[in-house]
């Protein structure tokens, strides 16, 4: 369950998010439009990424930047739910930001997520969030506005290499297809989605792909996704719970069929060898 501060009835486009989630695990893939600023309240986030899983408890503090493909997997941890606090720091906001205040960047342009230590700025600045949540009116909008410009300033003062990555607003480039996607095959999004980061429209993603790999972007995505799986239980010595979730698939049953159909045995018959 999301609580969002702000916005119109449907809440689509919230500045500030509480985020509570119960059950065993929580996955989704994201490729948000926006930086997002998040404090972990309780419990686990587990953030997988091609090169490196990140993982995240009560306490801790990181930005994850817009147009990044991530698996993101929340969970319940000591006997308390997940939770957590966003704020989402969008162009316009930060474009009009930046308008009044002199770019500081000490570092280039890194679309890497940014994990920030124990300090004082930022402890202040999310316990006054966390009262907001309980209010039964809608948060002002001049508000939210300080509110989200207070998290701005508080990251370039503890980090000013923070500029480099909060103040580039350029969209995603046309890059070499074949190179991403095997790079990202294990997130589950959809062909829009990967088009839009390759910088393709949908039917041109489609026709570069076909010509890069000569089958369908579905069968070569289960097939990649199937291949790592497999690694990851007959090399890693990982079980099929703990597996399926990183390689892309939705729920263990689709994954057991696929991956029997594939390989002729089931995943527990792998580890069972």
């Amino acid at each position: 369950m999301s609580i969002r501060i702000g916005n119109r009835v449907d809440h689509v486009n919230a500045d500030i998010v509480f985020t509570t989630a119960t059950e065993k695990y929580h996955r989704s893939e994201v490729v948000i439009e926006y930086h997002a600023l998040t404090r972990i309240l309780s419990g686990e986030m587990r953030v997988v990424q091609p090169d490196h899983t990140y993982t995240f408890v009560a306490g801790d503090t990181f930005l994850l930047p817009r147009n990044l493909p991530a698996a993101v997997i929340k969970r319940p941890k000591e006997g308390r739910p997940y939770k957590s606090v966003s704020i989402y720091l969008k162009p316009d906001r930060l474009r009009d930001y930046y308008r009044r205040h002199e770019f500081k960047a000490t570092q280039p342009y890194n679309h890497k997520i940014k994990t920030f230590g124990k300090h004082l700025l930022l402890e202040s600045f999310f316990a006054s969030l966390l009262p907001y949540f309980e209010m039964d009116e809608v948060l002002p909008g001049n508000i939210i506005s300080v509110k989200v410009e207070e998290a701005i300033s508080i990251l370039r003062n503890i980090d000013e290499s923070t500029d480099a990555l909060l103040a580039y607003f350029e969209e995603p480039g046309k890059i070499n297809l074949a190179e991403f996607m095997e790079k990202n095959y294990m997130f589950n999004m959809t062909m829009g989605k990967f088009g839009y980061l390759t910088c393709r429209s949908l039917t041109t993603f489609k026709r570069d792909f076909k010509k890069a790999f000569n089958t369908t972007p579905q069968k070569w995505l289960t097939q990649k996704r199937l291949e790592l799986a497999h690694y990851q239980l007959s090399e890693k010595q990982r079980k099929p719970i703990d597996v399926y979730f990183d390689v892309g698939f939705e729920n263990l049953s689709h994954f057991s069929y696929a991956f029997k159909k594939q390989f002729g045995y089931s995943p527990n018959a792998l580890v069972e060898r």
